[in-house]
């Protein structure tokens, strides 16, 4: 087993909020839990299915995850700076959005905390107010570097879709909407399930001088385990989920202007039991790791926690440490772990 870096590394992708102070889908549970704890299993029982199991332990989003919560779960891992990524902020209209960069800009990051290098908001292209969206955005911090809008998308009834369909990213609206981000120089962070993959590579090729960053290896939902109604139920059905996810990765990564995270490892959504050794993580996430290495190779791949998401599964310095065994002498630590980030996000 190797050890951590022993340089500062870039955390480009973990999540803040305070269901408490801010609109969310987890502030009325976390409201409801703060005076009455005694109701916390019976709350998660009557979770959907596609909640609970997108989530493993919703006692990780019904309660604040602040820069110190981050900084607690990150030792001895050394991290000089992170980039937030768009955390379901809830509101009225579109605009609200804005709402979360102006909140997570006045976090108290730095000091003991990493400092914020970036922020990836949300932002709906299909909306007829993108533009001005996007400036009220900017306009709140400079630090904002991307958008995120999510098109996970499953025809299993059990397993979590944000997306009305499968076709959100090359629907007229959004290929023409998605012109807004480009013109503003902004990168544009991809979250998908695996069998939509095809749909990035057709986004991502009508805006060629845009950088997209996919996330979460395209979660191959099932793939180590059943998920959902029927998803991932045999050896045959995972073994397919896995032949489909390796020939699209390839055709994504033929893409110049594609870089691809190695994160969300920790996702319930894959299947198979939560809470591993890192051992037995290592091994599972071989073929999901040296694939999107060899097809991204070294200077379009980067390390990113998905902290707290991936909480429930592994601790966050093993995110690091997993990547670390598994690629062995192929990987170059301060590209993976700083420099890639550095660049694609513009972190100083």
């Amino acid at each position: 087993m190797t050890s951590l870096p022993d340089f500062p590394v870039i955390d480009p992708h973990i999540h803040q909020w305070d269901p408490f102070t801010s609109p969310r889908a987890a502030t009325r549970p976390a409201k409801i839990l703060r005076v009455a704890p005694f109701l916390k299993w019976a709350l998660i029982k009557a979770l959907p299915v596609s909640d609970s199991e997108f989530v493993g332990d919703p006692s990780f989003v019904i309660k604040p995850y602040l820069p110190q919560d981050y900084t607690d779960d990150a030792k001895p891992l050394q991290v000089s700076a992170i980039v937030h990524v768009e955390a379901g902020w809830e509101g009225k209209n579109h605009a609200a959005s804005v709402d979360e960069t102006r909140w997570v800009a006045a976090l108290p990051f730095g000091g003991r905390a990493p400092k914020l290098g970036g922020i990836v908001v949300h932002a709906d292209p299909t909306e007829p107010d993108i533009g001005a969206v996007l400036d009220a955005h900017l306009a709140a911090s400079d630090l904002v570097r991307g958008v995120r809008c999510i098109a996970t998308h499953h025809s299993d009834p059990h397993v979590r879709s944000w997306a009305k369909d499968d076709h959100l990213l090359t629907s007229t609206a959004f290929v023409t909407g998605f012109a807004a981000l480009a013109e503003r120089r902004l990168t544009f962070d991809v979250w998908l399930y695996s069998h939509q993959l095809p749909e990035a590579a057709a986004l991502a090729k009508e805006y060629p001088e845009t950088t997209f960053i996919l996330d979460h290896y395209a979660t191959p939902v099932g793939l180590f385990g059943p998920r959902g109604k029927h998803t991932g139920r045999s050896a045959n059905d995972r073994a397919g989920i896995l032949e489909r996810w390796r020939d699209d990765i390839a055709a994504v990564a033929e893409l110049p202007n594609v870089v691809a995270k190695h994160s969300g490892l920790g996702m319930p959504l894959l299947g198979g039991a939560l809470s591993q050794s890192r051992a037995a993580l290592t091994d599972a996430f071989g073929p999901l790791v040296t694939y999107t290495q060899e097809m991204f190779g070294p200077d379009r791949t980067l390390w990113a926690s998905n902290f707290p998401m991936d909480k429930p599964t592994m601790q966050l310095p093993d995110s690091v440490a997993i990547l670390q065994d598994v690629l062995g002498d192929q990987l170059d630590p301060r590209k993976m772990f700083r420099d890639n980030a550095a660049r694609v996000y513009s972190i100083s």
